[in-house]
């Protein structure tokens, strides 16, 4: 017998679906196009895909109550990836619980000029047509002409009738030493190609035109992995423990990757035939994910990656919506953890050119830390958690319009909103800034702790210290009033919220100090720290030094060069030669497990630490640096 389905309505748009009894919440939504924030999994923990039901039957589990609080259960209010459909319902989705696809993306900040000279190369051809005395075959005729090259069967079965409908005129296109098409006519200022950081969080792909090697057009987006899991951990694991959950990972990211293809395209107008190339470089999980290969021993002693080697594909083994034929290049990568972003990080920089010893720190939900020397590389990961992409935090949010990014106290709080607007939540810099801000007036102390107003040190200013209240016996500190939220609702910055931001922090100072430990160097021995990621452009070089993100250097030596992931990769799709140049360095970077080493949770541990240490004075003034968007 059929089971009855419900019909449930989402409020405002009236769109409705009908699913059966027992589908979870998370489920329907996605059903009727709503994709909603998940990084906890959907495993009730985050809070952050709550949804409220006005009508029906949709009733609450201990999940729900224990995250909202019984009061907001009985005002409808349900974890969607929790709650479950008992009957016909309606739905409303806060803009808050929505996944936020679009977000700050940064232009190329990254050194070194380039020669453009790239795999992808076209050639107008005017040949002979065959006649008696002049049989030759068909690739013959070509080769005659462009010389020795590759050619595939399905090429070699179109090639006969598009010769001959070009009446033997047409455009050549090769990429390294294989034809890739033959068009009609003269092509030759069409082509282009596509550059793609594949981050754990976020991707970004650029649009490349091959023959001028300037920028067409950019996008960037949430990873829809980030729903299945927000860190690599939690995607391993959904690999090993589910027979299809590689199939869907890999799925999810192909999908978001051809969506970006078609806003390239639609932004430059220009065709997805004239995509030749696309590079790709992400951490080893990712580019193994994207692939269809299982990162199960990842999860794992000794935490094996399947390939080190860059990996050539074409487009249609991973039904990329380009030229069939396309390149795919894969960066190389390390080992463990340290993949083809951290490569991709090296070849963006040239730090084995700085001045040394030097630093890479790719800050994320992986971080990524290299060493320089000055004769050799030390390469290694440290798992920093989402908080620096706004995830894990009460009202965390990404980098996207409504979220508080910087943070400023002087005789009272100042905020700076993306996008002018109301404030809906606080992203990675934002929570930086705040952090520091907070510890450097005396709210927070050295061990992280929100202080009571009672124990402040003179100096902290009263309508500061009026921000601070206190709920389930921890201080917490306003953000905005519900007043001034876009939400209606405060937003606070909890004391676990602080934990969190200190356990990122913490990791990646462990990391950093350990390369340093086992070069004999010490922090201020370090000319040149390069921060990577989207993230490190946001924040203030005092700040980060305060709440010990980065080794205590003068600030005059710390370089912000945005997404060195995107652009080590569009560097390898311009030139040849810097494709080899990563194929180098995956053989000089020496990788270092540190799960093997034995001072790590010593260093952990003192890193946990606020070191309030102040780099100097190297960032805007704090009054002009934030507007106060409230007047």
């Amino acid at each position: 017998m059929k089971r009855k389905e419900f019909k449930v309505v989402f409020e405002p748009s009236g769109r409705s679906v009908y699913v059966l009894p027992g589908t979870v919440l998370l489920e329907v939504a996605a059903r009727a196009g709503y994709i909603l924030q998940t990084p906890c999994g959907g495993g009730g923990t985050c809070g952050k895909c709550r949804v409220r039901v006005t009508g029906g039957s949709c009733p609450a589990t201990q999940s729900c109550a224990k995250i909202l609080g019984d009061a907001r259960v009985r005002e409808g209010w349900r974890l969607a990836c929790q709650a479950r459909v008992q009957g016909d319902a309606v739905v409303e989705i806060p803009a808050a619980s929505l996944f936020e696809s679009r977000q700050i993306i940064l232009s190329d900040s990254a050194g070194g000029e380039l020669e453009v000279l790239p795999a992808v190369r076209k050639q107008f051809l005017d040949l002979p047509a065959p006649a008696q005395d002049d049989a030759l075959s068909d690739v013959e005729r070509l080769r005659a002409v462009i010389g020795p090259f590759k050619i595939g069967i399905d090429l070699v079965r179109e090639l006969p009738a598009r010769l001959r409908k070009a009446g033997f005129k047409g455009t050549a296109v090769l990429a390294d030493d294989e034809l890739v098409d033959f068009e009609a006519g003269d092509t030759t200022a069409f082509s282009h190609g596509v550059a793609f950081d594949i981050g754990t969080t976020t991707l970004v792909g650029v649009l490349v035109d091959l023959k001028t090697g300037l920028d067409l057009a950019v996008d960037a987006r949430m990873n829809p992995q980030t729903s299945l899991g927000d860190d690599v951990i939690a995607r391993i694991r959904k690999c090993r423990e589910e027979p299809r959950g590689l199939i869907h990972l890999q799925r999810a990211v192909l999908a978001a990757i051809n969506e970006m293809i078609g806003e390239l395209l639609r932004q430059a107008r220009v065709e997805a035939g004239s995509i030749y190339e696309v590079v790709f470089a992400g951490n080893t999980a990712m580019q193994q994910i994207l692939c269809g290969v299982d990162p199960s021993a990842l999860g794992e002693l000794p935490f094996v990656p399947a390939f080190n080697d860059a990996l050539a594909l074409k487009a249609s083994d991973l039904d990329l919506d380009t030229h069939p034929n396309a390149k795919v290049y894969v960066f190389p990568q390390v080992g463990g953890f340290v993949g083809g972003d951290t490569v991709a990080g090296v070849v963006a920089t040239r730090m084995d050119e700085a001045e040394s010893p030097a630093m890479l720190v790719d800050i994320g939900t992986n971080g990524e830390i290299v060493l320089f020397d000055g004769k050799e590389m030390l390469g290694t990961s440290v798992a920093a958690g989402p908080a620096f992409e706004g995830a894990r935090i009460s009202c965390g949010m990404r980098a996207a319009a409504g979220a508080i990014d910087k943070v400023v106290i002087n005789e009272s709080l100042r905020i700076n909103v993306i996008g002018n607007a109301r404030p809906s939540g606080l992203c990675g810099s934002g929570l930086v800034d705040a952090v520091a801000e907070l510890l450097r007036v005396g709210v927070i102390d050295e061990t992280g702790r929100i202080l009571e107003p009672s124990e402040f040190p003179d100096g902290v200013p009263a309508s500061v210290a009026k921000r601070v209240v206190r709920r389930d016996e921890h201080c917490h500190f306003v953000l905005a009033h519900a007043s001034e939220s876009a939400t209606g609702e405060p937003l606070l910055l909890f004391q676990r919220d602080v934990r969190e931001l200190q356990l990122a922090t913490a990791a990646i100072r462990a990391g950093a100090n350990i390369l340093l430990k086992m070069r004999g160097l010490e922090a201020g021995d370090l000319k040149t720290i390069f921060i990577a990621g989207g993230f490190g452009n946001f924040i203030r070089r005092n700040n980060a030094l305060r709440i010990g993100l980065l080794p205590p250097v003068p600030c005059r030596r710390i370089r912000f060069v945005g997404n060195t992931c995107v652009f080590g990769a569009k560097r390898a799709l311009l030139s040849v030669s810097e494709k080899r140049y990563a194929e180098s360095i995956v053989r000089r970077v020496e990788h270092v497990d540190l799960s093997l080493s034995p001072d790590f949770q010593m260093e952990f541990g003192s890193a946990m630490t606020f070191p309030n240490h102040d780099g100097g004075d190297c960032d805007a003034a704090p009054d002009d640096a934030v507007p106060d968007p409230r007047g």
